[in-house]
């Protein structure tokens, strides 16, 4: 199955892979400079704060095993047919704004948390860019059925998309889960909406909505 993935989502969980290899060979110091931490903060491990290179480079680490499984199991599932569908060229620059996107939210985030007194905290993962993706299947397929995992409950994709994004909204807003950075995963969803609508050519990128032409005929 592994060699028939279309190449981008081939790389992508390749490249995930091998840097969560390095990161359990090599000191934790050695990718301080390469997780995503908010401007301002003095960082950790010597490291200056918030680095530019760190909005991409943040979404290729994982903090544990399963965080890395759960993330590429989710990239070969939605990852797979989206780019079967876009192209690969189309599909890596959906998944990059997502990943920049999500960044961009933590950040905000992260500012805030700062200013309310609480010390500045790195963030690393792919989930931005793959609720990114979970985003897109469920506009693309909405009603292809999918399995979650925990519950193994079938689902529309679409009432999958919902339901995430719900319990996204709540957890961040409730902070009843510490430690993970649901708006970041809001801000991939969010990226992704309008990067969508963008090339849809609706608002807020245009007047209404292109309806795609119709078939030529051809004598």
């Amino acid at each position: 199955m592994f060699s028939n993935l279309p190449p981008v989502t081939k790389a992508l969980l390749i490249a995930n892979g091998l840097v969560f290899l390095l990161q359990q060979l090599l000191p934790e110091t050695t990718f301080a400079a390469f997780m995503l931490w908010p401007p301002g903060s003095d960082g950790a491990f010597g490291v200056g704060g918030f680095l530019p290179w760190q909005v991409l480079t943040y979404g290729f680490m994982h903090g544990s095993m399963a965080h890395l499984f759960f993330n590429m199991l989710a990239l070969l599932m939605f990852g797979a047919p989206l780019e079967h569908v876009w192209g690969n060229r189309r599909f890596l620059n959906y998944y990059l704004v997502c990943i920049v996107g999500a960044a961009v939210c933590q950040i905000g985030v992260g500012i805030w948390a700062m200013s309310s007194g609480q010390p500045p905290y790195p963030t690393v993962g792919a989930s931005g860019g793959i609720f990114g993706l979970l985003l897109a299947y469920g506009m693309l397929f909405p009603n292809q059925r999918v399995m979650l995992l925990i519950p193994p409950i079938p689902m529309k994709a679409r009432t999958l998309v919902i339901v995430y994004g719900v319990i996204e909204l709540l957890l961040g807003v409730s902070g009843q889960q510490p430690g993970v950075a649901h708006f970041a995963h809001l801000g991939g969803m969010l990226f992704g909406w309008l990067m969508i609508r963008y090339w849809r050519g609706q608002p807020p990128f245009g007047g209404g909505g292109r309806k795609p032409p119709g078939p030529r005929i051809v004598r």
